[in-house]
């Protein structure tokens, strides 16, 4: 039998919940359990600044814990050392600090405020120098994804088709068209965030673990042994199967 692999999506800044969700994973599998966090540490919820100083101290502390980019780990990372405030994929032209996307509670957490009010390369060099190097490092150093046998951990998904060595950046940590409504079997189970649902939900080929934490909803951990499925509650394991 595979050995356990836990998986936590899209925590958005909410450090309470990544919390729970931890405290739940030590529950089932104990202190050295294998976890993949797939992306969206930051934006929308108050704590970014102490998302991240958990996770880099929980890599320190030598957990078994892989940490990989979503869109919105790069954004922050963008403005912060470009000053990108408009990120191309985003066709609506969305600010950084629009509430939607959620850059300013961001930026709060790490004291910067008034993004509405002051000049972009002013907030931009004011952050640079608030968001302590560590942090910008651990950033820049997330990997894309992390195959595991016949599971594949991503923030966004895949193009399918496209052998994963081929796979765009942009692909993997922004695609919902032409990978959402996919039907074919692709050759791991992709297991991805991104697309905030109102409860996890698995379609067979993938399993979408997003349910909407960045909106205020609750952060759903989930084990897999093999490709077989669990999210975690307090009263246990609850099965999450195909639609």
């Amino acid at each position: 039998m595979s050995e356990p692999i836990y998986a936590i999506a899209d925590i958005h800044g909410h450090l309470e919940e990544l919390d729970r969700a931890l405290a739940l994973i030590e529950a089932d599998g104990g202190a050295g359990a294998q976890i993949v966090f797939l992306g969206d540490l930051v934006d929308r919820g108050p704590e970014s600044r102490g998302v991240l100083d958990r996770l880099i101290e929980g890599r320190a502390a030598g957990r078994r814990w892989t940490v990989l980019k979503g869109n919105h780990d790069d954004m922050f990372e963008n403005f912060v050392g470009k000053g990108v405030e408009h990120d191309p994929h985003i066709a609506s032209r969305l600010s950084y600090f629009d509430d939607r996307l959620g850059g300013k509670a961001t930026l709060a957490s790490y004291g910067v405020t008034g993004a509405d009010d002051r000049a972009v390369e002013e907030i931009r060099v004011e952050a640079a120098a608030a968001v302590p190097p560590a942090h910008r490092a651990f950033l820049a150093d997330l990997p894309l994804y992390l195959e595991r046998e016949e599971l594949l951990f991503v923030h966004a998904g895949i193009r399918p088709g496209v052998p994963l060595a081929r796979q765009a950046e942009g692909d993997l940590i922004w695609i919902r068209d032409g990978f959402l409504e996919d039907t074919t079997r692709h050759p791991w189970l992709v297991i991805h965030g991104h697309t905030a649902l109102k409860h996890p939900a698995h379609f067979g080929n993938r399993v979408d673990l997003d349910a909407g934490t960045g909106y205020g909803r609750t952060l759903h951990p989930a084990v897999f042994e093999g490709r077989d499925c669990w999210l975690l509650t307090p009263d246990g394991r609850v099965p999450l199967r195909p639609e």
